[in-house]
């Protein structure tokens, strides 16, 4: 039997539309889980966000069919603050999931990220 990770107060953006964010959310017993379509972040939290990413800040930003219908591209979303106010506008397309554990965040993608980030 394996057993699930535990938290130490982890926070999951998620998007439920989504098999890997779900998947996420069903492997983090206890995490604090917010649909951030519903409860979309401000500027100041974004910024928090890109602070204590692992990854790139461009990563957050979804390169998606609906990126490309706003007429976006990456000139768009070089620098942090232009992701900021790209999602700030269009929180749509924010990556999911990410996950939150203390000072740290990452997207969890692929799912394996999950496991290894909560280890």
């Amino acid at each position: 039997m394996t057993e699930e990770p535990t938290t130490d107060e982890v926070t999951i953006y998620h998007n439920p539309r989504c098999s890997t964010s779900r998947k996420a959310v069903d492997a983090v017993a206890g995490a604090t889980v917010v649909p951030y379509l519903k409860e979309p972040l401000d500027a100041p939290a974004l910024r928090h966000l890109l602070d204590i990413l692992q990854d790139p800040a461009t990563d957050l930003v979804r390169r998606d069919a609906r990126f490309a219908a706003l007429g976006l591209g990456e000139d768009d979303v070089a620098s942090a603050d232009q992701v900021v106010d790209v999602l700030v506008a269009h929180p749509e397309l924010m990556q999911r999931p990410v996950l939150v554990r203390g000072e740290r965040a990452i997207i969890g993608r692929p799912p394996e990220r999950v496991a290894s980030f909560m280890a």
